[in-house]
């Protein structure tokens, strides 16, 4: 898990070292282990270690193999780096170091682009071939590294973050107003390529995209997950798929356990980490060390899920840290947490991962996390709706159960320079419907959420808060295999239960009764869905400033009516409506935009 970073030219100049070095040396927080910067010609690239995997310099990067002409920065974990190293080496190639990076830049030499259909784990990478002056970028199958890319005169730069790139200079900032509206109607999500700000975009998830030296490219998207239901499950019962499941779970928590230094989980107390933490045990994991984060409750909420983390740590004898947040921490971790992400998040959960992920990169580095089983096993409540909906009216059925809020609103709330006369939004849920590959209506519904909604709220978030301290986490949910397993599965099995209900049995035997059968829970963090006291008067002073003013994105009246009932309103989905749109303008300040 690092930071990686770089430039190439088009122009006939030589690549900029220096401005490549800015953009690494501000991703510092990723990989606090080392840096480096290597400059041959048009391209350069930069690298932010984090030691997970060969603990030696012979891991650093950039690392350049002169005999194969080529150069890589990674960003990751290939789990199944040894066996591909074996391959390799039966292959006639010669290893120096015992990295998966190196797995990848001799995987490259081996099998060209088509490598990543070899890899089985989480990357971002960008590979330079010295003799053509090729750059060839890549991103795992369901986009848990980011990578994002900013083109200027002659030039395009990249790397794992989007302020980074602002610290290299000379980008637009400016507002994309297809990226507002996205944000405003999918709860902070812009689908790739497009970001908030004009002149950054970010490579789509499952994609290679080769840049040549004189300036093109093309892209090769290498995995998309068929939805629908497949001849070699045909006839399969409860039971088979229940086993199934449980199977190949087992199989993705296992891979995750390859590193070179210990290995945590973040335990909620809900199903999915429980189910982490068992499987864990099953491996012959002792002492595990595990982390559950609270906070005071307000507003009538409770702040915390300990009774169920306790449950889960006391069956299987982990190590477990139980951390409740001080509430005089909290204010200043909400400005923290907003200098930590790449974009605007406006899930409250941020600020409990940024404080948990705080205290457990003081005992591990690596941790398993039970990010996106809700998307790929259909736990949300509003999936049943979904699917006892025809085709003909799935777009609509879903706009209105998944979105913050339809179109229309937008006028109130947006001043009129940034209103569109269409829907961008609307028509991006109708594409991705439109496209073959998916059965019904849930199924359709759960490609989007597990491609794209998920890529860019869920599996975001954990990166950034948890690099934000050194910290890797792996999701054994977004394993390929299991989302595509699962992606064939039959709705009603899925369904069950009240959602999830494939996993839920699976469960059963495994984790306690009483954590399958609780309600669905969540990361709580009272003092921001409720905002009153020092955290409204932070919202007011960003919505107020004069810079939020002569930006003028919202509308004054909407504006003037949120401060003085600061909670009534919610989104479709039930987040602070308010928040929403200050988050955004605390983001944009923090950013000097």
């Amino acid at each position: 898990m690092c930071g990686i970073a770089g430039e190439i030219r088009f122009d006939g100049r030589s690549a900029d070292p220096g401005a490549v070095a800015r953009i690494t040396d501000a991703m510092h927080r990723r990989g606090p282990d080392g840096t480096g910067v290597h400059s041959a010609g048009p391209i350069a690239l930069g690298h932010r270690r984090l030691k997970i995997i060969d603990l030696s310099e012979r891991g650093s990067q950039p690392m350049v193999d002169p005999a194969l002409g080529l150069a890589v920065v990674f960003n990751g974990c290939i789990y199944n780096y040894k066996e591909l190293r074996s391959e390799l080496e039966a292959a006639g190639y010669r290893f120096f170091s015992d990295s998966d990076t190196e797995t990848v830049l001799k995987a490259y030499a081996h099998w060209g682009a088509a490598c990543v259909e070899h890899f089985l784990g989480m990357f971002a990478f960008a590979l330079a071939e010295r003799d053509t002056g090729t750059l060839v970028l890549g991103r795992d199958r369901l986009g848990i590294k980011p990578l994002y890319l900013a083109e200027g005169p002659g030039r395009l730069r990249f790397a794992s973050s989007l302020p980074a790139l602002l610290a290299g200079g000379e980008v637009d900032t400016s507002i994309d107003p297809v990226a507002l509206h996205h944000y405003m109607t999918f709860h902070s999500v812009v689908p790739a390529p497009r970001t908030i700000l004009s002149g950054i975009r970010k490579l789509p998830p499952a994609t290679v995209r080769t840049i040549n030296a004189d300036g093109t490219s093309s892209d090769h998207v290498y995995w998309t997950p068929v939805h629908s239901r497949r001849s070699e499950f045909a006839g399969m019962g409860a039971e088979e798929w229940k086993e199934r499941t449980l199977d190949a779970l087992r199989l993705a928590v296992r891979r995750r356990m390859v590193a070179d230094v210990p290995v945590g989980v973040l335990l909620s107390g809900g199903l999915d980490s429980s189910l982490i933490v068992a499987l864990l045990a099953e491996e012959g994991q002792t002492a595990l060390k595990t982390f559950s984060v609270g906070f005071h409750a307000a507003g009538g909420e409770k702040g915390d899920e300990f009774e169920y983390s306790d449950l889960v740590a006391k069956e299987f004898s982990t190590d477990h840290e139980q951390i409740l947040v001080d509430p005089a921490r909290m204010l200043p971790a909400v400005d923290d947490t907003i200098s930590a992400m790449a974009e605007p998040m406006v899930s409250h959960d941020c600020v409990a991962f940024y404080l948990l992920s705080e205290q457990v990169a003081k005992s591990v580095t690596v941790v398993q996390s039970g990010q996106g089983a809700d998307e790929v096993f259909a736990g949300y409540d509003w999936y049943p709706p979904l699917a006892r909906t025809p085709r003909s009216k799935a777009v609509e059925t879903y706009a209105g159960v998944f979105t913050d809020r339809p179109h229309s609103d937008m006028a109130d709330i947006l001043e009129k320079e940034w209103l569109l006369d269409h829907d961008p939004s609307r028509a991006f849920i109708a594409e991705h419907f439109a496209a073959e590959g998916a059965d019904e209506t849930l199924d359709a519904a759960l490609r989007l959420d597990s491609t794209v909604m998920l890529v860019d709220d869920p599996v975001k978030r954990v990166d950034n808060m948890t690099m934000a301290w050194g910290l890797e986490a792996r999701v054994p949910f977004l394993d390929h295999e299991l989302v595509e397993l699962a992606a064939a599965c039959p709705p009603e099995f899925k369904l069950a239960h009240g959602g999830k209900g494939v996993l839920k049995e699976a469960a059963r035997g495994v984790v306690p009764d009483g954590v399958i059968d609780r309600p669905k829970g969540y990361f709580p963090v009272p003092a921001i869905r409720h905002l009153e006291g020092p955290f409204l008067e932070r919202v007011r002073d960003a919505v107020t400033d004069p810079v939020a003013k002569a930006r003028g994105l919202v509308r004054s009246e909407w504006l003037d009516r949120m401060l003085a009932d600061p909670n009534t309103q919610r989104t479709n989905l039930g987040s602070n409506a308010l928040w929403q749109v200050a988050l955004l303008e605390m983001w944009l300040q923090e950013r000097g935009i």
